[in-house]
């Protein structure tokens, strides 16, 4: 496995690769790499030639800089991990190497990008759409891998793989859970043991939610939903949403999509954690 810091570095190792004929399978990461990420590598390993794994803290999806500052960072750690998976490059650059000046691109995807995590944090979306653009023009890969547990963004980057005719296919990977459901995440190492455990209260309302959806309405769930966290201690809700999983729009009743997914997103103490179930696929 290669450690590379620049953009020339990468490019150079992986012109090697394709003069083999080899595929390469791109894993964009911010780092604290966790059992997720690993199954991201892996099925990247098996699917490609060779895997690129980018570790990079964006700044530009940031809008909280103090979260930016807490987000943390662990590339030797994270080296570790990717080399037991198989990773053929991992690509850590600078600040300065990705951003050698400004970057003043908008994107756009309305109405993807405009609701959940676009109405409450104004343009994080379009900084990941500049980063990830970033890598695709610098790895080119042949395929890219991307986790559902970020299921906005992995609808936006796929419209934004469709309007700018990005030559890849975009894979997107089952959430990861710990054994007692809890879905894995780089912010949960912030949480304290016992927001630890309130934050389990995430991932049970949402799969009891599941269960009582069956025999209710969209409305009910919304409320089965939003009054469970609200009842919990240590947890603030900042959103649930009953949408249509292509479209990202609410739905009103069951009956008017096939493909039916709730996200939710909660602050457990200072964290704030993202999940999502899918009702109907």
């Amino acid at each position: 496995m290669k450690i590379v810091h620049t953009i020339k570095d990468l490019q150079a190792g992986l012109s090697a690769l394709r003069a083999q004929g080899k595929k390469v399978g791109l894993v964009p990461t911010m780092g604290a790499l966790h059992a997720g990420h690993a199954s991201l590598v892996k099925r990247c390993v098996a699917e490609n030639g060779a895997a690129v794994v980018s570790v990079f803290v964006n700044p530009t999806q940031f809008n909280d800089k103090n979260d930016l500052e807490k987000y943390p960072r662990t590339l030797e750690a994270d080296c570790a991990l990717l080399e037991a998976c198989g990773a053929a490059f991992v690509f850590a650059p600078s600040v300065a190497e990705m951003y050698p000046e400004p970057d003043t691109r908008q994107f756009s995807y309305a109405p993807l990008d405009t609701v959940m995590e676009g109405a409450f944090r104004p343009g994080h979306f379009n900084g990941v759409c500049q980063i990830v653009s970033k890598l695709f023009d610098a790895v080119k890969p042949d395929r890219a891998y991307f986790g559902e547990k970020d299921f906005q963004q992995l609808a936006i980057i796929r419209e934004m793989v469709r309007q700018m005719n990005y030559p890849l296919e975009i894979v997107g990977c089952p959430i990861v859970r710990e054994e007692d459901g809890l879905a894995l995440s780089s912010r949960n190492a912030r949480l304290s043991a016992g927001e630890r455990k309130n934050a389990l209260k995430i991932s049970q309302t949402l799969f009891e939610s599941r269960t009582f959806a069956a025999s209710h309405t969209v409305a009910e769930t919304q409320k089965f939903v939003e009054d469970a966290i609200a009842a919990a201690p240590g947890l603030r809700l900042e959103y649930f949403e009953l949408v249509d999983g292509n479209t990202l729009q609410r739905i009103a009743n069951w009956e008017e999509t096939a493909y039916a997914v709730g996200c939710i997103t909660v602050f457990c103490g200072e964290v704030r954690l993202i999940d999502n179930v899918k009702y109907k696929e």
